[in-house]
């Protein structure tokens, strides 16, 4: 079975990437606090590498076991429903 867990996508990802080691608070997409003599990037560029991570990520062909999809708490139906087939 192939499907797709994304492990590497998210917002702290993406700000180590544009921004490694700052320190920040992000809520509702808006930055409330920025610690780091870097200018803040703007939330688009944040989910610019989001969508970059994304497409790295789609582009492994990864094949998970299903004791693993299991121990991650995915159970069949919800990996069903999340790719759009019947069950």
């Amino acid at each position: 079975m192939t499907t797709k867990v994304y492990r590497l996508m998210g917002i702290d990802t993406a700000m180590h990437l544009l921004r490694p080691g700052a320190k920040w608070e992000i809520s509702n997409n808006v930055f409330t606090r920025w610690d780091d003599p870097r200018p803040c990037p703007s939330i688009d560029e944040v989910y610019w590498v989001i969508d970059k991570i994304k497409e790295f990520e789609d582009s492994i062909p990864t094949m998970w076991l299903p004791e693993q999809l299991e121990k991650m708490g995915l159970e069949q139906q919800q990996l069903q429903e999340a790719l759009g087939e019947s069950a």
